[in-house]
C-alpha cells in the first residue's frame, strides 16, 4: 500500500475497541484515558488512534509489564494494520509476548506449514510421552493470537493441551479469508498429532473462525465439538439487506482479510454461508454465546442454528456483539462447557459451575 493509509471511522473505533478492551482485562477507566485522547486517526501522529494506545503500552513496558503492554500494543493495531503505524504496533504486540512467554516453558511457538506458507501458533501441553485432547482456540477477525495464548498455562489442570491460532489474513496468517480457510484447522491438527490426542480435539472458535470450525467439523472427525461466540452461519453472508447495515470498520476489516474491495467483499465470502442440509450434517456438539442485539451478526443466523444443528447449547446475553458486559461470563461458561465436552475433571467442572452461577446471581 502506497500514500496514507484509509482513516477508520472514530466514532466507530470507540465502540467495538470496547468489546476488545475488557476481553483483554482493561477497564473502562484506563481505555477511557486513551481514547478521551484520540482526535484523529492518523498513521500514528499527535493524538491519532495507533499514538495513544502506543504511547500507553510503551510506558506499561518500561515498567517491564509486559504482558499488559502487549494488549495495549494490540489495541493500537485495531481493527487491522493499515498502515506502517499500525504494523509496528502489532509487531511490538508480537514482540513483548514473545518476551513475556520466554519464562514459561509450558508456552511454545509453532509453526503450521500451508500451501500459502508457515502459519505461526502458540501452543502449550504439548508431550509426545503423554498425548493429552487438545483444546484449538482461535479469535475472530481482529483477534491476535497472542491475545488468548496466557490461557495455555492453565490447560494442564483440565487435562487438556491447546494451540492458539490467527484466523486467515489476521497477525502471522497468510492464508486468505475465503472458502480454503476452514483447511487451516485440520493442518494444525497434523501439525501437533504426535504430541496431542488429536483425534479428540476441540474448537473454542470465537466471532467468525466459528464459523470456520463448523466448516471443519463437516469434514474433519477429529474435531469432536465447537464451541462458538457471536458466529455468522449464513444470513451475514447473502443477505444484502443486512448488509447495508453492517459497520464500515467490519466490513473493511473483511475485506482486507479476503483481499478485495468493500464493495465485492460480501460476495467473495458467500461461499461461507452454510445452509440447512449442510448444519443439519454437523454431527459434534455445538455450544454458543450469543448477543441479542448484536450488530454484526443477524439473528436469523442463531436461528438457523437453533432450527438445524442436532445439538446445540445457547446462551444469549441481552448485549451487542461480544458481549462486553458479560464477559466474566462468557469467558467460564465457554470452558466450562468444553470441560463438560470433553470429560474434564470433575472437581473443575464443578468449581466453574459455581463460579458461573455465582456471577449470573449478581
Amino acid at each position: 500500500m502506497t500514500g496514507r493509509p484509509p482513516a477508520n471511522d472514530l466514532a466507530e473505533l470507540k465502540q467495538f475497541v470496547v468489546a476488545q478492551a475488557t476481553s483483554q482485562g482493561i477497564t473502562p477507566d484506563r481505555y477511557g484515558v486513551v481514547l478521551d485522547g484520540v482526535v484523529d486517526d492518523g498513521d500514528g501522529g499527535p493524538g491519532s488512534w495507533v499514538r495513544r494506545w502506543t504511547e500507553a503500552g510503551d510506558r506499561l513496558e518500561r515498567e517491564g509489564r509486559l504482558l499488559e503492554a502487549g494488549r495495549y500494543y494490540t489495541m493500537a493495531r485495531f481493527p487491522y494494520p493499515s498502515g506502517s503505524a499500525r504494523r509496528e504496533a502489532e509487531e511490538r504486540a508480537r514482540d513483548v509476548f514473545a518476551r513475556w512467554a520466554a519464562d514459561f516453558p509450558g508456552i511454545e511457538r509453532i509453526e503450521v506449514p500451508t500451501p500459502a506458507g508457515p502459519v505461526a501458533a502458540w501452543a502449550g501441553g504439548l508431550s509426545a510421552e503423554q498425548p493429552r485432547p487438545l483444546l484449538l482456540m482461535s479469535g475472530g477477525i481482529i483477534s491476535l493470537k497472542e491475545q488468548w495464548a496466557p490461557v495455555l498455562l492453565q490447560l494442564a489442570e483440565f487435562g487438556l493441551a491447546g494451540v492458539v491460532t490467527e484466523m486467515p489474513g489476521v497477525g502471522e496468517n497468510p492464508l486468505p479469508y475465503d472458502l480454503t480457510a476452514p483447511a487451516l484447522l485440520p493442518a494444525v491438527l497434523d501439525a501437533v498429532a504426535d504430541r496431542a490426542d488429536t483425534a479428540r480435539t476441540y474448537a473454542l472458535a470465537l466471532s467468525f473462525s466459528g464459523n470456520l470450525a463448523l466448516h471443519a467439523a463437516l469434514g474433519d472427525p477429529r474435531i469432536r465439538g465447537v464451541v462458538g461466540a457471536g458466529l455468522p452461519v449464513h444470513d451475514f453472508f447473502t443477505d444484502r439487506a443486512w448488509h447495508a447495515t453492517v459497520p464500515r470498520v467490519t466490513v473493511d476489516t473483511l475485506a482486507h482479510l479476503a483481499r478485495t474491495d468493500a464493495g465485492s467483499v460480501f460476495d467473495a465470502l458467500a461461499p461461507l454461508a452454510l445452509d440447512p442440509d449442510r448444519l443439519s450434517a454437523v454431527d459434534v456438539p455445538v455450544a454458543l454465546v450469543a448477543s441479542a442485539r448484536d450488530e454484526i451478526i443477524p439473528p436469523s443466523d442463531t436461528d438457523r442454528l437453533r432450527r438445524s444443528l442436532r445439538s446445540l447449547r445457547l446462551r444469549v446475553h441481552d448485549d451487542v456483539h461480544g458481549s462486553p458486559r458479560f464477559f466474566p461470563q462468557t469467558r467460564l461458561w465457554t470452558l466450562l462447557t468444553v470441560l463438560r465436552m470433553s470429560g474434564g475433571p470433575l472437581d473443575r467442572r464443578l468449581a466453574l459451575g459455581a463460579e458461573l452461577r455465582a456471577l449470573d446471581r449478581r
